[in-house]
């Protein structure tokens, strides 16, 4: 009787659990192509485009096809006055209305608040985001009618006997300051309100017993724990100044003599008015590289650790 050789078993090889992933990055990719599709055709299409035209001399009336003149146009701003002129007030009501005005009245909306009965708080709250939701349209005729030399502001300086204001004709550019601030404050106070609430209440208690008063601790506790919320919300109150239209031409349409336009308005007076659209696109970029400054300089800080 001869033995048999053992017949070998056959052991089932278990899955990969790691297959090749080649086949499902398109797969993942695909239900995201809409969107991309969507955003180039939306966005980079037209910002490239805008590129384009802000080196040539396309005009939109008198020229039968525009030509590439290079740098022509940002020669042409940089030596413009006009142009100058709407940098520097540009600067000037962004850093009233946005760095000061509505970063700081927002701040201290949220503390106060924050320290007031609920109904004070509900009226407050309520008061001011109304002045938030109004289209910039209606807010410009609103601040418009207050600020007109027989406007609410007047009358209300003629009842307490002190001399009437004329600031659309004498300051513009601080009265279109005043309007931002009141119509914007309302989005610090909401980004503050929610930053002071993630503060720990046992930090606070116990700087209050250890002897530090009300601006100590505003200083020295506050302030540093919401420092990334003030950058966030410097960087986005900043590109919405900087981009405020509506506002400005309802109340002043840029002037009298120019006092009161900056750059959005001098960009729409060159493209529209003067029919220079290669020239006011240019303008325009000029514009969005100014945010772009800004915004480096928010996120650099935003970077840096508390």
């Amino acid at each position: 009787m001869t033995a048999t050789a053992p017949r070998p078993r056959l052991t089932k090889t278990p899955a990969d659990p790691h297959p090749a992933r080649g086949p499902r990055l398109p797969v993942r990719i695909l239900p995201l192509a809409p969107a991309v599709v969507l955003l180039l055709l939306f966005l980079a299409g037209p910002i490239a485009y805008c590129v384009y035209i802000a080196f040539t001399d396309l005009q939109l009336t008198g020229q039968a096809r525009e030509s590439f003149v290079g740098l022509d146009n940002f020669t042409r701003a940089f030596g413009d006055e006009g142009f100058r002129n709407a940098v520097w007030l540009t600067l000037v009501f962004t850093v009233l209305s946005s760095l000061i005005g509505q970063n700081t009245l927002g701040l201290a909306l949220a503390v106060l608040m924050r320290r007031a009965s609920k109904p004070v708080r509900t009226l407050t709250g309520g008061i001011v985001v109304t002045a938030w939701v109004l289209p910039e349209v209606v807010a410009g005729f609103l601040l418009y009618a207050f600020f007109r030399r027989e406007g609410t502001l007047n009358a209300i300086l003629d009842q307490l006997h002190l001399p009437a204001q004329n600031w659309l004709f004498t300051l513009p550019i601080l009265a279109v300051s005043f309007a931002n601030v009141w119509r914007g404050t309302a989005f610090s106070m909401l980004v503050y309100s929610a930053a002071l609430n993630e503060i720990p209440k046992e930090i606070t208690e116990a700087a209050e017993v250890d002897g530090a008063g009300g601006l100590r601790r505003m200083w020295h506790i506050t302030l540093p724990m919401i420092r990334r919320s003030i950058g966030t919300n410097l960087m986005l109150n900043t590109l919405q100044t900087l981009s405020v239209f509506g506002l400005i031409w309802v109340m002043t349409r840029g002037g009298p003599g120019g006092r009161s336009q900056t750059l959005p308005l001098f960009m729409y007076e060159q493209a529209f008015q003067n029919s220079l659209i290669g020239y006011g696109t240019a303008v325009a970029l000029l514009l969005l590289l100014v945010g772009s400054l800004f915004s480096l300089v928010y996120l650099r800080l935003l970077r840096t650790e508390v």
